[in-house]
């Protein structure tokens, strides 16, 4: 056993490793493209600070995508006011979720989804893998699609920007987890200065005066139904990173604070949700049929000729930045579904060659949708979520409240260790939130009766959350032990 130090929340975790002879034998040197994928990132190759996380997380949530989800409230005739409300109070409860996964990458040292093989099993977690992969791919195809839009350079030579684009996504990930956090963090810069000269200016000018626009917050009526939509969604688009955290907290050191990570993940996810949804919020409000592009540039040719480019070229950057934390996570994700089945060799020529794979399928897919997909796109994107939510119920019940961070490291990664290959505990607690869900689902194609009745607000999340994770503990409390997994199975 190597212990660990206490661990927030007042109880104590421990790592339970067998050391493997990779592990015993490891350097403490860092190459320049990242050897690890889905193995255990041994305590020599340990590195990195816990505030690294805020301006990673900051700048990843800082891309077109989540301006496009603050232009929801307004365009459904909700205030201003109540519309940054809604986002306040949907990015503060998503981004609860998605923090407390933080803790995870430095107790176990594993990427974020082949843990669930321990709720699961190694066979079992099939399903939430497979929608993992088709989040992060469906991501790479619409931020290609963007950023090729906003670079503006002959945008219907898709032919030529689709592979460049989604290339360089593919060599960021390839050098791996350090480049990524390195790009990160510099992102984060250069967007605070670029977007807070732009929202400064978009509070004063529109409409001209702060005076004019504290009457338009005030004067502006109630929707109950963009409330709710625009909460839904804020809250769900932040839920859906939970999927991201742990493969980038998993080499900080074990001994690492758990709120101070946990404080870090959420102050950098939700502070910068929270101000680029509200001004694509107030975007909306004053510019009619507010597209995310297009208004930022108009807007910042307004500041002074040529800003706008920049603000939007900045904004592509960030983009292409956030492709390459996405092929990282699918690249991990696919492997360790076929680690399930069949035993993979964690080497650099495995994620190189799995980063290819993962460019060529989201270019096949770029070039073969049409251009007026996203409506279909969003849908697929929700339909995905639903699968991840009971993932990440049983998840964290899993790690915080049945074995509470004790996990025989060394079994995770087996694919006939002793966590098994089917856990029935998971696997019907996650049926059951997923079934619990239809009712609230929101789709262009299904709209269930309770989404029909809250006008299309899609309350799903609130409902599988709490039915997985009550489940998943109903059946599997009292069965933690401190020494002997094997009464979990």
């Amino acid at each position: 056993m190597i212990p660990s130090p206490k661990f927030s929340y007042r109880f104590e975790l421990t790592h339970l490793i067998t050391p493997s002879k990779e592990m015993m034998s490891s350097q403490n040197t860092t190459p320049l493209i990242e050897s690890r994928s889905i193995d255990i990132v041994p305590r020599s190759e340990r590195h990195g600070k816990v505030w690294h996380q805020g301006p990673f997380w900051f700048a990843g949530n800082f891309v077109l995508t989540t301006l496009v989800v603050g232009l929801t409230g307004p365009s459904m005739g909700l205030s201003l006011g109540f519309s940054i409300l809604a986002v306040i109070l949907g990015v503060g409860f998503g981004t609860f979720i998605m923090a407390f996964h933080a803790n995870q990458g430095p107790i176990m040292g594993l990427a974020q989804m082949i843990q669930s093989r321990a709720q699961f099993g190694s066979k079992g977690v099939l399903l939430p893998f497979v929608a993992t992969v088709f989040v992060y791919i469906g991501f790479l195809v619409f931020d290609t699609i963007l950023v090729t839009y906003g670079i503006g350079i002959f945008p219907d030579a898709t032919w030529f920007w689709y592979p460049v684009i989604i290339a360089v996504s593919i060599l960021i990930a390839v050098v791996g987890h350090d480049l990524l956090h390195l790009v990160q963090r510099w992102m984060t810069y250069v967007l605070i200065i670029v977007f807070a000269t732009l929202t400064i200016f978009s509070a004063i000018h529109f409409p001209n005066t702060l005076a004019d626009l504290d009457a338009a917050v005030h004067t502006a009526g109630w929707n109950s139904a963009g409330f709710l939509v625009q909460f839904s969604l804020a809250a769900g688009y932040n839920i859906s990173y939970s999927v991201y955290v742990s493969d980038y907290t998993r080499y900080l050191p074990p001994n690492s604070s758990g709120p101070k990570l946990v404080g870090a993940v959420y102050v950098g996810a939700g502070f910068s949700a929270v101000w680029l949804m509200s001004l694509g919020a107030l975007l909306a409000t004053y510019l009619p049929d507010a597209d995310p592009i297009s208004s930022l540039r108009e807007v910042g040719d307004l500041i002074f000729p040529g800003f706008g480019t920049i603000v939007v070229l900045v904004s592509s950057l960030a983009l292409i930045s956030i492709m390459g934390v996405n092929a990282y996570g699918a690249m991990l994700t696919a492997a360790s579904a076929i680690d399930g089945f069949k035993r993979v060799n964690p080497t650099v020529k495995l994620r190189v060659v799995s980063l290819i794979i993962v460019g060529l399928v989201t270019l096949i897919i770029a070039l073969a949708i049409p251009n007026n997909y996203i409506d279909s796109f969003n849908s697929f994107v929700a339909l995905m979520l639903y699968f991840l939510i009971p993932w990440s119920a049983v998840n964290l019940v899993d790690f915080y409240l049945i074995r509470r961070g004790e996990y025989v490291l060394d079994e995770i990664v087996k694919n006939d260790g002793i966590y098994g290959r089917w856990n029935w505990r998971g696997l019907a607690a996650y049926a059951a939130g997923f079934v619990a869900m239809i009712p609230f689902y929101s789709l262009s194609f299904y709209t269930g009766p309770v989404a029909e009745r809250l006008s299309g607000a899609d309350l799903a999340f609130a409902i599988g959350l709490p039915v997985s994770g009550f489940v998943y503990y109903f059946l599997a409390r009292g069965r933690r032990t401190r020494n002997n997994e094997k009464l979990m199975l």
